[in-house]
């Protein structure tokens, strides 16, 4: 059933003014996919940001939706994403399904006049990205995307001293992200979403090497050439297992990276080394353990403290651009570039899996 949008509320609405724009008083968020991520990383953000709040969820799981509010102290809760989405209480909504709902739910939700924040990555594949910013453009309506790590402060400090020049003029990036299979012993039907390219887009690469790609973005600027080499060497499941790659950045700085998701749990690896004429930084992504300084004053070891939730930071950027205080880095432009550079990666992979 086709819902109307509904232009009358019981205070002003977003002022559309292409990507600008502000509300009067707190936002007031609808979530779409109540899942794990929400639970923490998440979903507190926005009733614990100032000036936002949490006021409706949806879960196809009726029973799970209802638990979810009822623990988040939320009013609202829906098993159909259309009348969330609709609902003239809800100014603007976070998508966090899975990667195969995001531009449907993205679309409908802009074209409803209400701005969207979306789960990364933004969606499975780039051409679904444009397909979001082309109606973004549309509508005049805003999106941001979950890569909270522009906002952390150990991957702010890093931006910081690699531009300070403490490790003289950058030259390249080297990534090294390796974990055990946790899809070892266990049926498809036991396996998560994340290794099932028709729902993710590709495999847990997508998923994880996603924050790192966006980070390098915010630091070096895009991605102008990148190659790489996808394939599955344990037969566990139907995404790509095993991933190498190399690229260069608009600002010359050139990287190269390995990611694979089956090795024994001895051999696990997150670090990304940037090397520079005087020194290197080495920072985890995922383990949120101490950023390494090796240049001429020795080893420097720095450790730092994320927010409890560890999307707040970004949360609060969403809000406060959508009242009209400055900008979130966040955007649905570098998002989509990320994708590109993703899909490069491992285009090969699926273009061979067709054939076959």
């Amino acid at each position: 059933m086709n819902k109307p949008v509904n232009k009358t509320t019981d205070r002003k609405p977003l002022l559309r003014r292409g990507w600008g724009g502000f509300f009067e008083g707190a936002v007031r968020w609808g979530i779409i996919g109540v899942g794990n991520v929400t639970e923490m990383k998440s979903g507190p953000a926005f009733y614990k940001t100032e000036n936002s709040e949490l006021v409706a969820v949806m879960r196809r799981d009726t029973k799970k939706a209802a638990d979810y509010a009822r623990r988040h102290n939320v009013k609202k809760w829906y098993p159909d994403a259309s009348a969330l989405i609709y609902d003239p209480v809800v100014d603007a909504v976070y998508i966090a399904t899975p990667p195969n709902h995001h531009a449907r739910y993205a679309i409908e939700t802009m074209r409803a006049g209400k701005p969207v924040y979306i789960e990364k990555p933004m969606a499975r594949n780039y051409a679904e990205c444009l397909e979001i910013l082309k109606v973004s453009e549309e509508t005049g309506m805003p999106v941001f995307v979950a890569y909270y790590r522009r906002t952390l402060p150990a991957f702010l400090k890093v931006k910081e001293l690699v531009f300070g020049g403490t490790i003289g003029k950058p030259l390249m990036i080297n990534i090294k992200l390796h974990k055990p299979a946790r899809e070892r012993g266990k049926t498809p039907e036991e396996m998560s979403w994340h290794v099932f390219p028709e729902i993710g887009g590709a495999g847990h690469f997508f998923d994880l090497a996603s924050h790192q790609f966006d980070y390098l973005d915010f630091v070096f600027g895009k991605i102008t050439n990148v190659t790489g080499i996808a394939t599955n060497q344990s037969g566990l499941y139907p995404a790509e297992d095993t991933v190498t790659a190399a690229w260069k950045h608009e600002s010359g700085v050139v990287g190269s990276g390995s990611w694979c998701f089956v090795v024994d749990k001895s051999q696990f690896t997150d670090e990304i080394e940037i090397i520079g004429e005087e020194g290197k930084i080495i920072l985890p992504t995922f383990t949120h353990g101490k950023v390494s300084v090796f240049n001429k004053n020795g080893i420097t070891e720095l450790e730092f403290t994320n927010p409890e939730h560890i999307q707040m930071n970004l949360v609060k950027q969403v809000v406060d651009e959508l009242r009209g205080i400055g900008k979130c880095v966040g955007t649905g432009v570098s998002a989509a570039r990320t994708s590109w550079v993703m899909e490069e990666i491992v285009k090969d992979y699926y273009i061979e899996k067709e054939i076959d």
